[in-house]
């Protein structure tokens, strides 16, 4: 399309100044300077419509390319706001689930500090003594593994593997202990 564009204005531009070229003289003189001033016209008229449609063409890429960055923001845009609410409902959930868990959190705490008064010394002593306690309360209630590591330890997601390590690692150390 450029190139069409390119040659016809250079055609037009040529075909101008060709008359200035033939002898004056000549008797076809006017008869070839109005056929090539009607043909320099025509290829500046088919170039200037070309160069229209080229416009034109451009305007509907810039439109298109204007359309595709608008959709993708407002993709951007619709994805942040469901991550956001989705978020904001994980939050309301955390937020009222201890609700539930108080009354079995006070309950455990209450025995880890009543145990805590009646097991000897030397393991009540250990730091982590009283998550063996809690994780014992949880395990007589029926709690699951997943759970315990969960709730009680606070170890989930990423950090679950681990957690389910130092529960093993609690309960051989202070179940050994117990036993003794």
């Amino acid at each position: 399309m450029h190139l069409k564009l390119f040659v016809l204005s250079a055609s037009s531009v040529m075909l101008w100044l060709a008359p200035a070229a033939l002898d004056k003289t000549a008797a076809i003189h006017k008869a070839l300077q109005g056929v090539s001033l009607t043909a320099a016209i025509a290829c500046a008229v088919t170039a200037g419509n070309i160069a229209r449609l080229q416009a034109e063409q451009n305007e509907i890429e810039e439109i298109k390319t204007r359309a595709i960055t608008a959709d993708v923001v407002d993709e951007i845009a619709t994805s942040a706001y469901i991550s956001q609410q989705q978020r904001q409902q994980e939050a309301e959930l955390i937020l009222a689930s201890p609700g539930d868990d108080v009354e079995a959190t006070r309950e455990a705490l209450e025995a880890i500090y009543s145990q805590s008064l009646q097991d000897d010394t030397s393991t009540s002593e250990h730091p982590d003594y009283p998550i063996y306690l809690e994780i014992c309360k949880s395990r007589e209630a029926g709690k699951s593994t997943t759970w315990i590591v969960e709730n009680v330890l606070k170890m989930g997601g990423r950090k679950f593997a681990d957690g389910k390590v130092k529960l093993q690692t609690l309960l051989n150390k202070f179940d050994g202990e117990r036993e003794k």
